[in-house]
Protein backbone atom coordinates (compact mmCIF):
# COMPACT_ATOMS: atom_id res chain seq x y z
CA UNK A 1 0.00 0.00 0.00
CA UNK A 2 2.31 2.44 1.11
CA UNK A 3 6.77 2.05 1.02
CA UNK A 4 7.46 0.17 4.82
CA UNK A 5 9.42 3.04 5.54
CA UNK A 6 7.52 5.98 4.54
CA UNK A 7 7.20 7.74 8.27
CA UNK A 8 10.52 6.41 8.90
CA UNK A 9 12.62 8.80 11.70
CA UNK A 10 9.08 11.02 11.86
CA UNK A 11 7.56 11.27 15.36
CA UNK A 12 3.91 10.76 15.27
CA UNK A 13 1.70 12.20 17.63
CA UNK A 14 -2.56 10.07 17.63
CA UNK A 15 -4.89 11.15 19.95
CA UNK A 16 -8.11 8.75 20.99
CA UNK A 17 -5.95 5.42 19.91
CA UNK A 18 -7.25 3.14 22.37
CA UNK A 19 -9.71 1.93 20.16
CA UNK A 20 -11.96 2.26 16.39
CA UNK A 21 -9.99 4.31 14.05
CA UNK A 22 -7.57 6.05 16.01
CA UNK A 23 -6.10 2.67 17.33
CA UNK A 24 -5.80 1.57 13.72
CA UNK A 25 -4.28 4.54 12.64
CA UNK A 26 -1.76 4.11 15.18
CA UNK A 27 -0.91 1.03 14.03
CA UNK A 28 -0.77 1.87 10.23
CA UNK A 29 1.80 4.51 11.11
CA UNK A 30 3.82 1.93 13.22
CA UNK A 31 3.76 -0.55 10.37
CA UNK A 32 5.60 2.34 8.03
CA UNK A 33 8.52 3.30 10.26
CA UNK A 34 6.95 6.09 12.40
CA UNK A 35 7.61 6.19 15.89
CA UNK A 36 4.22 7.16 17.75
CA UNK A 37 2.95 8.23 20.87
CA UNK A 38 -0.53 6.68 21.36
CA UNK A 39 -2.56 8.59 23.61
CA UNK A 40 -4.98 5.93 25.07
CA UNK A 41 -7.61 8.42 26.77
CA UNK A 42 -8.70 8.06 30.54
CA UNK A 43 -10.10 4.09 30.21
CA UNK A 44 -6.74 2.16 31.77
CA UNK A 45 -7.87 -1.66 31.89
CA UNK A 46 -8.33 -1.55 28.24
CA UNK A 47 -6.01 -4.30 26.70
CA UNK A 48 -3.01 -2.70 24.55
CA UNK A 49 -3.14 -4.58 21.18
CA UNK A 50 0.14 -6.96 20.23
CA UNK A 51 1.78 -4.48 17.83
CA UNK A 52 1.20 -1.75 19.82
CA UNK A 53 3.21 -3.74 22.92
CA UNK A 54 5.66 -4.98 20.68
CA UNK A 55 6.45 -1.49 19.37
CA UNK A 56 7.02 -0.07 22.99
CA UNK A 57 8.84 -2.90 24.14
CA UNK A 58 11.41 -1.68 20.85
CA UNK A 59 10.88 2.13 21.51
CA UNK A 60 8.55 2.66 18.89
CA UNK A 61 5.19 3.62 20.75
CA UNK A 62 4.97 5.45 23.47
CA UNK A 63 1.26 4.97 25.34
CA UNK A 64 0.24 8.45 27.49
CA UNK A 65 -3.35 8.82 28.91
CA UNK A 66 -5.53 11.38 29.15
CA UNK A 67 -8.43 12.63 30.47
CA UNK A 68 -9.63 15.45 27.31
CA UNK A 69 -12.75 16.22 29.56
CA UNK A 70 -11.12 19.37 31.16
CA UNK A 71 -7.56 21.62 30.02
CA UNK A 72 -6.06 20.43 32.96
CA UNK A 73 -5.84 16.81 31.00
CA UNK A 74 -5.14 18.01 27.86
CA UNK A 75 -2.20 20.08 29.61
CA UNK A 76 -0.80 17.29 31.30
CA UNK A 77 -0.73 14.88 27.92
CA UNK A 78 0.99 18.11 26.00
CA UNK A 79 4.02 18.38 28.83
CA UNK A 80 4.09 14.49 28.86
CA UNK A 81 4.82 14.54 24.78
CA UNK A 82 7.04 17.22 25.11
CA UNK A 83 8.97 15.54 27.70
CA UNK A 84 9.27 12.74 25.08
CA UNK A 85 9.79 14.49 21.79
CA UNK A 86 11.17 17.63 20.50
CA UNK A 87 9.24 18.24 17.26
CA UNK A 88 6.36 16.39 16.11
CA UNK A 89 6.43 15.82 12.18
CA UNK A 90 2.37 14.61 12.35
CA UNK A 91 0.06 15.35 14.82
CA UNK A 92 -3.43 13.30 14.62
CA UNK A 93 -6.48 15.12 16.43
CA UNK A 94 -8.86 12.43 16.57
CA UNK A 95 -10.24 12.20 20.06
CA UNK A 96 -13.94 12.71 20.86
CA UNK A 97 -16.80 10.79 21.26
CA UNK A 98 -20.86 12.15 21.13
CA UNK A 99 -21.33 11.32 24.93
CA UNK A 100 -24.81 10.18 24.64
CA UNK A 101 -28.07 11.66 22.69
CA UNK A 102 -29.10 14.66 23.82
CA UNK A 103 -32.41 16.27 22.64
CA UNK A 104 -32.65 19.88 22.37
CA UNK A 105 -35.49 20.63 24.91
CA UNK A 106 -33.47 18.71 27.48
CA UNK A 107 -29.89 19.54 26.63
CA UNK A 108 -28.20 20.88 29.66
CA UNK A 109 -25.41 22.99 30.46
CA UNK A 110 -23.02 20.85 31.89
CA UNK A 111 -23.80 18.06 28.73
CA UNK A 112 -23.40 21.51 26.62
CA UNK A 113 -20.11 22.08 28.24
CA UNK A 114 -18.90 18.31 28.05
CA UNK A 115 -19.33 17.76 24.06
CA UNK A 116 -17.50 20.91 23.24
CA UNK A 117 -14.99 20.32 25.81
CA UNK A 118 -14.17 16.86 24.50
CA UNK A 119 -14.68 17.51 20.57
CA UNK A 120 -13.84 21.18 19.80
CA UNK A 121 -12.08 23.04 22.98
CA UNK A 122 -9.56 19.80 23.53
CA UNK A 123 -8.45 19.79 19.80
CA UNK A 124 -7.88 23.80 19.66
CA UNK A 125 -5.78 22.97 22.90
CA UNK A 126 -3.66 20.19 21.79
CA UNK A 127 -2.93 21.92 18.81
CA UNK A 128 -1.47 25.03 20.55
CA UNK A 129 0.21 23.04 23.20
CA UNK A 130 1.96 21.39 20.26
CA UNK A 131 2.28 24.11 17.75
CA UNK A 132 6.31 24.85 19.00
CA UNK A 133 6.70 21.10 18.21
CA UNK A 134 5.02 20.93 14.68
CA UNK A 135 7.42 24.11 13.68
CA UNK A 136 10.32 22.45 14.56
CA UNK A 137 10.04 19.63 12.24
CA UNK A 138 10.11 19.67 8.77
CA UNK A 139 7.10 19.86 6.23
CA UNK A 140 4.90 18.55 9.53
CA UNK A 141 1.11 17.83 9.12
CA UNK A 142 -2.04 18.13 10.96
CA UNK A 143 -5.12 15.67 10.49
CA UNK A 144 -8.13 16.21 12.83
CA UNK A 145 -11.09 13.65 12.46
CA UNK A 146 -14.72 15.39 11.70
CA UNK A 147 -17.29 13.77 10.51
CA UNK A 148 -19.95 13.41 8.05
CA UNK A 149 -22.36 14.67 10.47
CA UNK A 150 -20.70 18.23 10.15
CA UNK A 151 -22.17 18.55 6.82
CA UNK A 152 -25.26 16.62 7.59
CA UNK A 153 -26.13 17.80 10.86
CA UNK A 154 -26.38 14.24 12.76
CA UNK A 155 -29.32 12.18 13.54
CA UNK A 156 -31.65 13.48 16.61
CA UNK A 157 -29.93 14.09 19.74
CA UNK A 158 -26.27 14.76 18.12
CA UNK A 159 -26.82 18.43 17.44
CA UNK A 160 -23.67 19.80 20.16
CA UNK A 161 -21.73 16.90 18.83
CA UNK A 162 -22.76 17.70 15.15
CA UNK A 163 -21.86 21.25 15.53
CA UNK A 164 -18.14 20.78 17.36
CA UNK A 165 -17.13 18.33 14.45
CA UNK A 166 -18.47 21.53 12.05
CA UNK A 167 -16.26 24.02 14.39
CA UNK A 168 -13.06 21.74 13.52
CA UNK A 169 -13.70 21.60 9.75
CA UNK A 170 -13.91 24.91 10.19
CA UNK A 171 -11.14 26.22 12.17
CA UNK A 172 -8.62 23.13 10.55
CA UNK A 173 -9.34 25.69 6.93
CA UNK A 174 -8.32 27.91 8.92
CA UNK A 175 -5.41 26.65 10.60
CA UNK A 176 -4.14 25.74 6.85
CA UNK A 177 -3.68 29.48 5.90
CA UNK A 178 -2.47 30.82 9.35
CA UNK A 179 0.08 28.21 9.34
CA UNK A 180 1.02 27.57 5.37
CA UNK A 181 4.35 30.01 6.38
CA UNK A 182 5.62 27.70 8.36
CA UNK A 183 5.72 24.58 6.09
CA UNK A 184 2.45 23.36 8.18
CA UNK A 185 -0.15 21.32 6.41
CA UNK A 186 -3.40 20.95 7.87
CA UNK A 187 -6.43 18.62 6.73
CA UNK A 188 -9.04 16.58 7.93
CA UNK A 189 -10.79 12.93 7.47
CA UNK A 190 -14.55 12.85 7.65
CA UNK A 191 -15.79 9.47 7.94
CA UNK A 192 -19.34 8.29 7.47
CA UNK A 193 -20.99 5.67 9.31
CA UNK A 194 -18.02 3.16 10.39
CA UNK A 195 -19.05 0.29 12.49
CA UNK A 196 -17.15 0.80 15.83
CA UNK A 197 -18.28 1.24 19.35
CA UNK A 198 -19.41 4.64 19.03
CA UNK A 199 -22.36 3.21 16.96
CA UNK A 200 -22.68 -0.14 19.42
CA UNK A 201 -23.20 2.65 21.62
CA UNK A 202 -25.01 5.88 20.38
CA UNK A 203 -27.12 3.84 17.83
CA UNK A 204 -29.47 1.09 17.28
CA UNK A 205 -29.04 -1.90 14.66
CA UNK A 206 -32.46 -1.21 12.78
CA UNK A 207 -31.06 2.39 12.73
CA UNK A 208 -28.07 0.85 11.44
CA UNK A 209 -29.80 -1.13 9.23
CA UNK A 210 -31.49 1.42 7.40
CA UNK A 211 -28.37 3.83 7.15
CA UNK A 212 -26.27 0.80 5.17
CA UNK A 213 -28.97 0.50 2.60
CA UNK A 214 -29.14 4.12 1.82
CA UNK A 215 -25.20 3.90 1.05
CA UNK A 216 -23.86 2.91 -2.36
CA UNK A 217 -21.50 0.11 -1.60
CA UNK A 218 -23.78 -1.30 0.72
CA UNK A 219 -22.49 -1.58 3.90
CA UNK A 220 -20.56 0.77 6.30
CA UNK A 221 -17.52 1.42 7.22
CA UNK A 222 -14.74 -0.23 8.79
CA UNK A 223 -11.58 1.83 10.80
CA UNK A 224 -9.35 -0.02 8.21
CA UNK A 225 -11.13 1.86 5.64
CA UNK A 226 -10.36 5.24 7.20
CA UNK A 227 -6.12 4.94 8.23
CA UNK A 228 -5.12 5.00 5.14
CA UNK A 229 -6.75 8.43 4.56
CA UNK A 230 -4.81 9.68 7.49
CA UNK A 231 -1.16 8.35 6.16
CA UNK A 232 -1.79 10.00 2.71
CA UNK A 233 -2.54 12.82 4.05
CA UNK A 234 0.35 13.02 6.56
CA UNK A 235 3.29 12.34 3.88
CA UNK A 236 4.55 15.14 1.89
CA UNK A 237 5.66 13.02 -0.93
CA UNK A 238 2.02 11.81 -2.13
CA UNK A 239 0.13 15.37 -0.42
CA UNK A 240 2.62 18.09 -0.07
CA UNK A 241 0.25 20.12 -2.03
CA UNK A 242 -2.69 19.69 -0.27
CA UNK A 243 -3.70 21.61 2.71
CA UNK A 244 -7.22 23.14 4.24
CA UNK A 245 -9.43 20.15 2.71
CA UNK A 246 -12.00 17.69 4.21
CA UNK A 247 -11.13 13.95 2.97
CA UNK A 248 -14.57 12.23 2.93
CA UNK A 249 -14.92 8.36 3.03
CA UNK A 250 -18.30 7.94 3.27
CA UNK A 251 -19.32 5.07 0.99
CA UNK A 252 -20.86 7.22 -1.49
CA UNK A 253 -23.58 8.77 1.15
CA UNK A 254 -22.94 12.24 0.56
CA UNK A 255 -22.94 11.57 -3.49
CA UNK A 256 -25.28 14.89 -4.99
Amino acid sequence: MFQRDLFEGCNVVVTGAGRGIGLEVAELFLKHGATIIVHTGRDQERPVPNLIKTAQADGKAILIPGDFSSSAGTKAFIDAVAGHFKSVDVLVNNAGSMLGRYPAAGLTDEDYRNVVQLNQTSVVEVTRGLLPLLRAANNAAIINTVSISALTGGSPGSAIYSASKAFVSTYSKALARELAPDGIRVNCVSPGTIATDFHKRYSSAEKLEQTRKAIPLQRLGTPQDCAPAYLFLAAPSLSGYITGQILEINGGQLIC
